[in-house]
């Protein structure tokens, strides 16, 4: 979830909505890294906010998984229960429902792990977006810790929590995407075949010249629109909560605290509560979009019909 919009920190100085809001959907700023790296050729490597959410997920699912797995089988249990039966439902949709009808019966088992890591990695890493933990640390700083500024907790309020909003991590999916339709058509078809599968044969000859660039052209769309895709919906649902709620602040300032707060009630918080309710359901489907998307590039590599 977003964070809320703060007032100005300096008196008299009128609210930046935009300020704001590009502050909480965006990284943090390379003047607020978690960890500090010296750069390597121009290329700074600090950790930012993203790239520690990018981990923070990572952790979580390998630990969740591995957790209801061993619990399962420490268990003995042969029919799944619980968490367990959860990860079965998860584990038989993506095979069943997304891997098989694209790639196929002989290599199912093959791309099944792959399209499930990308759902249940890009499904947590949407979904903890929506969870106000850096604004509950950011009370219990406030409150109790008093950290100094650039402190790790302090740099840590700075930037969105949703790395999927990123475009230069739905850019490393993607290129994750685009190298494994790569390795499909190779093992289904051998290195040199595979690139002779971008354009159909049997074509007059006049036309190849046309139709290789075209077919090239769209081998690089397909990522960038796995790009595009992803991290336009994560952004663009919270930068539509945080400008309904930025009107509390300004309306504050224009008819004063009662009309800001008159404003908030009667139109910032239900409507931010109905987005915020679509975006519950646009992080699962943004997720599903993606495997399934990347699937069926997987697919057409793998069978290919011209």
């Amino acid at each position: 979830m977003p964070g809320q919009a703060h007032a100005p920190a300096e008196a008299g100085q009128g609210f930046d909505a935009g300020g704001t809001i590009i502050g909480h959907v965006s990284n943090s700023s390379p003047d607020h890294p978690l960890i500090h790296f010296r750069s390597v050729f121009g290329i700074d490597l600090s950790v930012s906010k993203h790239v520690f959410m990018l981990w923070l997920v990572a952790a979580l699912v390998f630990v969740g998984v591995t957790w209801i797995v061993r619990r399962q089988i420490r268990g003995g249990r042969i029919v799944p229960t619980g968490s367990a039966n959860v990860l079965d439902v998860v584990v038989e949709f993506i095979r069943d429902s997304i891997a098989r009808p694209n790639v196929g019966d002989k290599w199912v088992l093959t791309w099944t792990p792959f399209l499930l890591t990308l759902f249940v990695f890009i499904l947590g890493a949407n979904a903890i977006g929506l969870v106000p933990i850096f604004e509950v640390i950011g009370l219990v700083d406030h409150l109790v810790l008093h950290s100094p500024d650039g402190s790790f907790v302090k740099n840590l309020l700075h930037g969105s929590s949703t790395a999927t909003g990123n475009y230069n991590v739905t850019a490393g999916l993607a290129l994750v995407t685009f190298l494994s339709i790569i390795v499909a058509g190779t093992r289904a078809h051998g290195f040199v075949q595979h690139w002779k599968n971008l354009v159909p044969t049997g074509m007059p000859a006049a036309l190849y010249p046309l139709l290789i660039p075209m077919e090239i052209i769209s081998m690089f769309v397909r990522p960038f629109a796995l790009t595009m895709r992803l991290a336009a919906n994560m952004t663009g649902g919270h930068i539509a909560i945080l400008a309904i709620l930025s009107f509390v602040f300004i309306f504050g300032e224009m008819l004063g605290a009662t009309g800001g707060i008159g404003v908030g009630v009667l139109f910032s918080v239900p409507l931010s509560v109905l987005i915020y309710g679509l975006e519950i359901i646009v992080v699962l489907v943004q997720a599903y979009v993606f495997t399934l998307l990347s699937a069926v590039f997987i697919g057409m590599a793998i069978h290919v019909h011209h």
